[in-house]
């Protein structure tokens, strides 16, 4: 479940002066498909730059220029610098970054458990990598997933139970474990600190 946060105003957006750069109809196919390679909505992209999603709007549709705010803004969004944001796509690391406080690869967040996404969104569902904080008495509850769906398990910190139909298992810091994942399953908090798991599933 993706996450959002209103922006902060149009301010930004206003200023006069336009960027300079690639023709405005390379620059518009460039942003749709970063923010396609990553599996964003315009919502979620309009979270992580801080510019409102009209804007984002018009911008891919090669019906406005990004001024150079802009463009950092969206730029930085991605993980990229100004110069490969508008640089040919020869010239673009081919490393794609998560950063730590993007919404958009916060899965769930309540008082009891955050989870976050650290593989990127745009991949195959076969293989994906969490991070798991639960609260003191907090759990993390899943239903059966696919036949023979199994998840990997490594406690970072704190002290967990696992549950795996009807196998328990504790783990302190440090400890790693698998189990299959087509069987109810659990994550319990045991200690009174906050617990921070590593989680990967992979599915048959």
């Amino acid at each position: 479940m993706k996450q959002s946060r209103a922006t902060r105003g149009p301010r930004v957006e206003r200023r006069p002066a336009a960027l300079a750069g690639p023709d405005s109809g390379s620059l518009c196919l460039k942003l749709r498909k970063l923010r396609a390679d990553r599996g964003w909505s315009l919502e979620a992209l309009a979270a992580a730059s801080d510019v409102s999603r009209s804007m984002l709007s018009q911008i891919e549709r090669g019906r406005a220029n990004p001024t150079l705010a802009v463009a950092v803004r969206i730029a930085r969004a991605y993980g990229l610098s100004l110069g490969e944001l508008i640089d040919e796509p020869s010239r673009q690391s081919a490393i794609q970054v998560i950063r730590a406080d993007d919404p958009a690869h916060i899965f769930r967040s309540d008082k009891r458990c955050q989870i976050r996404t650290l593989s990127p969104l745009n991949l195959e569902k076969d293989v994906e990598f969490y991070e798991v904080v639960l609260k003191p008495d907090g759990e993390l509850r899943s239903a059966p997933h696919y036949d023979g769906t199994r998840e990997f398990l490594t406690v970072e910190k704190g002290r967990l139970r696992v549950e795996s139909g009807g196998d328990t298992i504790e783990l302190n810091a440090g400890d790693s474990a698998s189990y299959r994942a087509d069987v109810p399953h659990a994550l319990v908090n045991l200690g009174r600190s906050d617990s921070v798991a590593f989680l990967v599933d992979i599915y048959k």
